[in-house]
């Protein structure tokens, strides 16, 4: 007979596996592709496509994060991390990392071999990431590639395989880097402590907290300023909302760090307003 303490456990598991796949990130990246692809006209089955690809992408990205920094996380005292709060295996997270990636191949390239390939790069720049480039003064490289490529998979998938306008993928790139700077910004301490020097670590926190707007606006001014003919109204009051509130940050931020990063994730929301706004993407021949 199975007690109710014993029937709990698998589910308890599932919980700890389900909280070690960064769920705030893989939900928001998984969004936004599924409303690029809408967004760009791709058909109802081509859609499901993409968002799973980037679903199993996102998942193995974030299993592959949580195991590897287990020990990393353990010796900062990092809360609700499963598997350095000891509720799940590193190696069980491994294992599904590697499932997910598997998953993740043919989901990618059932797009189409040019849309699969940006795809698998951006995946591969995210486990490089993970694995390596953290700790290096390249940290920032693979988040430009990974945000760069994801609009590049969703205009590939289309019939022609169009790419993206130059500033749709210089504006993801950016976006990339600012939330590079946004996810590490509250961390550079511990990180720190245990030998992690990326690229915003060995800038600092003061300087990451002035630096991180930056891309963002620039990211807003290209989206706004870079589809063909007079930007609207809506896209003007867009730009001058974010460059107010990465103002209002910077200052706000001297004394408190949060408010910094509140105010980029503001930033990065109206970017992601504009840029879905902008329909098609920008695409041009093929």
């Amino acid at each position: 007979m199975v007690t109710p303490e014993q029937s709990t456990i698998p589910a308890r598991r599932v919980c700890a596996l389900a909280g070690s796949c960064h769920p705030g990130p893989l939900v928001v990246v998984t969004a936004l592709t599924a409303a690029l692809a809408v967004t760009a006209g791709q058909e109802p089955g081509r859609c499901l496509l993409t968002t799973g690809a980037v679903l199993t992408g996102q998942l193995s990205i974030g299993w592959c994060n949580d195991a590897y920094d287990a020990r990393r996380d353990s010796a900062t005292g990092r809360r609700g991390k499963p598997v350095a709060d000891g509720a799940i295996g590193a190696r069980e997270v491994w294992t599904a990392a590697c499932a997910a990636l598997a998953l993740c191949v043919p989901l990618s390239f059932a797009c189409g071999w040019a849309a699969g390939a940006a795809h698998l790069t951006a995946v591969a720049a995210a486990w490089a990431y993970d694995l390596r480039l953290k700790a290096t003064r390249w940290s920032w490289a693979p988040y430009a590639l990974a945000f760069a490529a994801l609009p590049a998979f969703v205009t590939l998938g289309l019939p022609g395989r169009p790419w993206p306008a130059w500033w749709v993928l210089a504006a993801g790139a950016l976006l990339g880097v600012g939330a590079h700077l946004g996810n590490v910004l509250p961390d550079i301490r511990g990180d720190l402590a245990t030998g992690v020097r990326g690229w915003p670590q060995r800038l600092g926190p003061g300087r990451v907290r002035l630096l991180l707007p930056v891309p963002l606006v620039t990211a807003s001014a290209l989206l706004a300023l870079g589809p063909a003919g007079p930007p609207g109204a809506r896209q003007l009051a867009a730009l001058a909302g974010a460059g107010l509130i990465a103002v209002a940050g910077t200052v706000l931020g001297r004394r408190r760090e949060r408010a910094a990063f509140a105010a980029a994730v503001a930033v990065a929301a109206l970017d992601v307003a504009l840029l879905l706004s902008g329909g098609g993407l920008g695409t041009g021949a093929s």
